[in-house]
């Protein structure tokens, strides 16, 4: 069993069919679809064959309705999950210019500031009892907090983006012990949380800080992963015709947990979450599909 702690959101994608243009309106095909860090973690981990309890606060509007009830149809375990009234549901709205790369997005995830540490003790026991429990920084310093010295089991921690990647950071310096199994980051979000200027140095600065595996996703350049005794640098993996960039990071992350739950070496890790992100590149939506990995 993996507990998935974050956010959940309705994504609405807009792609330019040409070369954008700036301050006019773009002819683009716009999409409608399932989201958030956390929630395409636990439906990536739930295709590759786990159980996963997904542990969400949703909206009480209509938004978070939809994405209540499409969590449930894709069969994850809303046991520990919530919807609030008088919050509003989770969205995601993004431009990609015409190669499918993100240009802007802008994230509403006021629901998630519900999930605190007082939230979370009530629901210890059944995080506990989990093979991982993963998470993404739309939850608040204090609960990342929370988690880091409280969660039994092996803690695997996605930073989400530049502005939210300090939360963890800040937990740990913060915490009683200062341990956290894995950290799963990009390349601009490891330079601005450690202050290095290269990324070999960003990752050493991260295990100073408490953190045992340190994956840096480098885009189109692969990754470049450390467990404290070796750092690796892997090239990514080919695609041809990328069909969407949105939820790779996030599928990177879920190989990278479906690898070291069936003790896999570290480097093999890195490996399949690599071929993880290339199905989500090859994917309309921003969750994999099995058969592409």
């Amino acid at each position: 069993m993996i507990t998935v702690i974050g956010g959940a959101n309705i994504d609405i994608m807009a792609t330019a069919s040409h070369a954008l243009v700036p301050n006019d309106s773009n002819p683009g095909h716009v999409a409608m679809s399932y989201g958030g860090v956390a929630h395409n973690i636990a439906r990536d981990l739930h295709a590759l064959g786990h159980p996963v309890r997904f542990a969400t606060i949703f909206g009480g509007d209509i938004f978070g309705t939809l994405c209540r009830e499409q969590c449930e149809a894709a069969g994850l375990d809303l046991s520990l999950s919530q919807q609030r009234d008088g919050t509003r549901g989770g969205l995601y709205l993004c431009v990609n210019d015409h190669s499918g790369e993100l240009v802007v997005a802008v994230a509403d995830t006021e629901a998630v500031t519900h999930i605190t540490p007082e939230w979370l003790a009530e629901r210890i026991d059944e995080i506990n009892n989990s093979d991982a429990v993963v998470a993404d920084t739309n939850i608040a310093t204090a609960a990342l907090l929370y988690l880091l010295d409280n969660c039994i089991a092996p803690l695997m921690v996605d930073t989400v983006s530049t502005a939210k990647a300090p939360r963890i950071i800040d937990a740990l310096k913060a915490s009683r012990d200062r341990r956290l199994h894995t950290l799963k980051l990009n390349r601009h979000e490891a330079l601005a949380v450690t202050g290095a200027d290269d990324i070999d140095d960003a990752v050493r600065a991260l295990h100073a800080q408490g953190v045992q595996r340190v994956y840096v996703t480098l885009g189109s350049h692969g990754t470049l992963c450390s467990d404290g005794q070796a750092m690796h640098s892997l090239p990514a993996l080919p695609v041809t015709d990328i069909v969407n960039t949105n939820g790779a990071g996030d599928a990177f992350l879920a190989g990278v947990v479906h690898a070291t739950l069936t003790g896999d070496a570290f480097i093999d890790t890195a490996r399949t979450g690599l071929r993880a992100a290339r199905a989500a590149l090859l994917s309309p939506h921003s969750v994999i599909q099995k058969s592409l990995i």
